[in-house]
């Protein structure tokens, strides 16, 4: 049982109550091939897939539904992907209103410069790697229809839960772009998010940008300079685990640190979600042991962040 958050940033977010749903039972429903024994987890919930199959490789109350903090932001770069014929080089100028937007919530920010023009494909970046709830604005801002910048993300949102209908996520529902619940409707469970990152990842820009550890991006600023940036991945496991291939971190004080991870081993791709773990990455790398049938959680290291880098 969890008793607290220790070592974790907390960044102060609108409260997300957790909806109950559905219990199952614990531990492993489906046994890898070198039927080792499951593993034991510290998340409230859990789930890990084998992502050419779909088939379940563990599950620990895989359909109760819980907040997911910034793992929110997968689905909000899946709807973005999804839209026909998107340029992704087209260019979005930051708003004022989405560093307001970082600082009035408390939230993780990839520190986006109002005036700068940046790219939709840079503002993905700046979402899955740094965790910047000012790019996840700036994406629902851009991609969503009405007068206002409030009407535009509202139906953002709306769309995002669209999505969730279509790809059968009935244990699932958005209130936020970023995972800072404004309703305290923003939740999913384990299996859901685990069906979600499965989708998002068969879109090549999304599984190419979730895997690298940083990236350095350039756009022009308004007085006609240009910006550098330099952005960090808060998954740790990149670096740390090999094989891994991302993919989102996510970190509020009512969900607790999460974790949706991946990885692949001889043509074998797993993924796998982590509700509400102090130890997150320790049990990720467990659990991809059980599914690849090897011992790397014992010995991994895990990459640290540069001074200055976001968590989540």
């Amino acid at each position: 049982m969890i008793t607290g958050i220790k070592g974790v940033r907390i960044r102060r977010a609108a409260a997300v109550v957790v909806t109950t749903g559905a219990l199952v039972a614990g531990g492993a429903l489906t046994t890898p091939a070198q039927a080792a024994a499951a593993p034991t987890v510290s998340a409230k919930g859990a789930f890990m897939l084998d992502s050419t199959t779909g088939s379940t490789l563990y599950s620990k109350y895989a359909d109760t539904k819980r907040p997911m903090a910034s793992t929110t932001k997968i689905m909000t770069a899946r709807v973005v992907l999804a839209i026909p014929d998107v340029n992704l080089d087209t260019k979005v100028t930051i708003k004022q209103a989405y560093r307001d937007y970082v600082a009035a919530k408390g939230a993780s920010s990839a520190d986006l410069k109002t005036g700068d023009k940046v790219t939709v494909r840079q503002l993905l970046h700046a979402m899955m790697l740094p965790s910047g709830s000012d790019a996840a604005m700036a994406l629902a801002d851009k991609f969503g229809t009405g007068t206002t910048v409030a009407a535009r993300t509202k139906n953002f949102i709306a769309k995002m839960n669209k999505k969730a209908e279509a790809l059968g996520l009935t244990n699932t529902h958005f209130d936020s772009f970023d995972g800072n619940s404004t309703q305290n409707t923003n939740y999913t469970t384990p299996r859901d998010l685990a069906r979600l990152t499965r989708s998002a990842m068969t879109f090549s820009t999304f599984a190419g940008i979730v895997k690298k550890p940083s990236t350095v991006q350039y756009a022009p600023t308004s007085t006609g300079g240009t910006r550098k940036y330099t952005w960090y991945n808060t998954n740790q496991l990149l670096g740390s685990y090999s094989g891994a291939i991302g993919v989102k971190t996510g970190t509020n004080t009512p969900s607790g640190p999460c974790l949706v991870f991946a990885a692949t081993r001889n043509g074998k791709t797993v993924v796998g979600v982590l509700l509400n773990d102090t130890n997150r990455y320790t049990d990720a790398a467990k659990l991809m042991d059980y599914a690849f049938g090897s011992t790397t959680a014992s010995t991994m290291q895990l990459r640290t962040l540069p001074a200055g880098a976001q968590r989540d």
